[in-house]
């Protein structure tokens, strides 16, 4: 019987709370790769999350451990770097698995680079090109669905639901400021529970504090105020409720073409939108590079610069018959391309070709 290969995973948060890049891009994968005859092991994991970690000495136990592959999670750095070529000199491959940054160097002292998206990819130099390949985010509970979209088409009595995932504890709504008058919105994001009222009160106070202006005092006061906004914390199966009970996902974000090509916005994943598009859910987004390729405009998804633009969108699934139809092709674009079985097997083929 052959052994199985050996794979070390070096984290950028640890896996008793992890963020969802290391939930999605590593520990989803282990069941996959033990499947395939490799054998996963965590050799470090930060207390605290952290991109630069101190990993001296490692290589020496990795190497007396009979590990054969180790693969870092988004982490570099100068010992991050080291740890890499002294692996190289011991024989053992490795690999840097990134989201959201550009990193030559580590792309440069590893064997192979995985990126999340194509956009991602393209922005590293074209010397490394032949060493990266793109494994997306695979959809993490593909049977989690819609299946009734809902026969209204909203007013200020009964508005629609629209519901926005994201990372962050947002202090305003993106490009729409306030939604029409039919609609409400729900964030989900880095937000104290609402029984935590007082949390939230310290956290609004420190938000408040944080607007540079008196018109941001304004907006933010006004956002805190509106009857139309909902701000729910993220959990883990909160986020699935939230999305199985609205009509419409959104997903708003605030560009400047102006400030370059390595902005955030313009680097971020496709995730949040094949999430929203795995549930069922018909979606208007602003065009990032890895929304793009996603979408095909008014039948899965909608994609939408200006306010006036989201509010046409927006007005357009009123519809019940779209908001379904939409939904239902959504869906189906997601499953077929970003399934957790299809990103396995790409990341298995990168580590097979490394042995």
């Amino acid at each position: 019987m052959i052994a199985p290969i050996k794979v070390g995973f070096v984290l950028l948060s640890n896996s008793q709370n992890p963020i969802p890049s290391t939930r999605i891009a590593v520990l989803n994968m282990f069941a996959y790769l033990r499947a395939e005859q490799f054998d996963p092991h965590i050799v470090f994991e930060p207390i605290h999350n952290t991109e630069t970690p101190d990993v001296a000495g490692l290589a020496a136990r990795l190497k007396a451990e009979g590990f054969r592959i180790v693969y870092f999670q988004k982490v570099h750095g100068d010992s991050v770097l080291t740890l890499a070529r002294e692996l190289r000199a011991a024989g053992i491959k490795t690999v840097f698995g990134v989201c959201d940054v550009i990193e030559p160097a580590m792309a440069e002292a590893t064997d192979a680079t995985i990126t999340v998206t194509d956009h991602l990819k393209s922005l590293y130099p074209s010397a490394l090109q032949a060493k990266i390949t793109t494994v997306h985010d695979g959809i993490e509970h593909p049977t989690l669905h819609k299946t009734e979209w809902g026969m209204h088409s909203g007013s200020r009595a009964q508005p629609l639901r629209a519901v926005l995932v994201t990372s962050v504890g947002l202090d305003r709504l993106p490009v729409l400021a306030s939604p029409p008058e039919w609609l409400h919105v729900t964030i989900v994001g880095r937000y104290p529970p609402a029984q935590q009222r007082l949390q939230r009160l310290r956290e609004a106070r420190w938000q408040l504090a944080g607007q540079t202006t008196f018109h941001d005092r304004l907006r933010f006061l006004r956002f805190l105020a509106s009857p139309q906004i909902t701000r729910q914390a993220w959990d883990v199966n909160g986020v699935y409720d939230a999305m199985l009970q609205a009509d419409i996902g959104i997903i708003p974000i605030e560009t400047d073409p102006t400030q370059g090509a390595l902005t955030s916005w313009q680097l971020k994943s496709e995730n949040r939108l094949t999430l929203k598009m795995a549930v069922g859910l018909p979606v208007v987004a602003t065009p990032i590079p890895a929304y793009e390729p996603v979408v095909q405009q008014g039948c899965n998804a909608f994609l939408a610069h200006t306010r006036a633009d989201w509010l046409t969108c927006l007005s357009a699934l009123r519809d019940p018959a779209l908001r379904r139809s939409m939904g239902q092709q959504a869906r189906q674009t997601a499953l077929e391309a970003y399934s957790m079985e299809l990103q396995a097997e790409k990341l298995i083929a990168v580590l097979r070709s490394l042995i």
